[in-house]
């Protein structure tokens, strides 16, 4: 179940960090509001999902998340350029959290 609550997590990590670009330094209402919404829901799934699991090992995999999430939504709604370079890298960070629960 930690396992679970730290990707839903890792998820909402892309969702706060896509919403702080579209904040305008926090001074359009919505995006700062689903901001803050969803690094409350982050951060206590993070803290949550660590009573159980390594501290580094957590860490490491929600980031990853949040950071190829984000990027991938930005791919997918034009905001960031695709190319085989950048495809290849998101698959790296993949290939080295999922090795990160393979030997946990």
């Amino acid at each position: 179940m930690s396992w679970l609550i730290l990707v839903v997590s890792g998820l909402f990590e892309a969702v706060w960090a896509t919403a702080l670009g579209k904040t305008a330094g926090f001074t359009r209402l919505w995006p700062s509001v689903v901001f803050f919404a969803a690094l409350a829901v982050s951060m206590g799934g993070l803290a949550y999902a660590m009573r159980d699991l390594p501290t580094g090992t957590s860490y490491a995999v929600w980031v990853a998340i949040g950071a190829v999430g984000t990027v991938v939504y930005a791919m997918a709604t034009g905001d960031e350029t695709i190319s085989p370079l950048k495809v290849l890298f998101l698959v790296g960070i993949i290939g080295c959290v999922v090795g990160l629960k393979a030997v946990s």
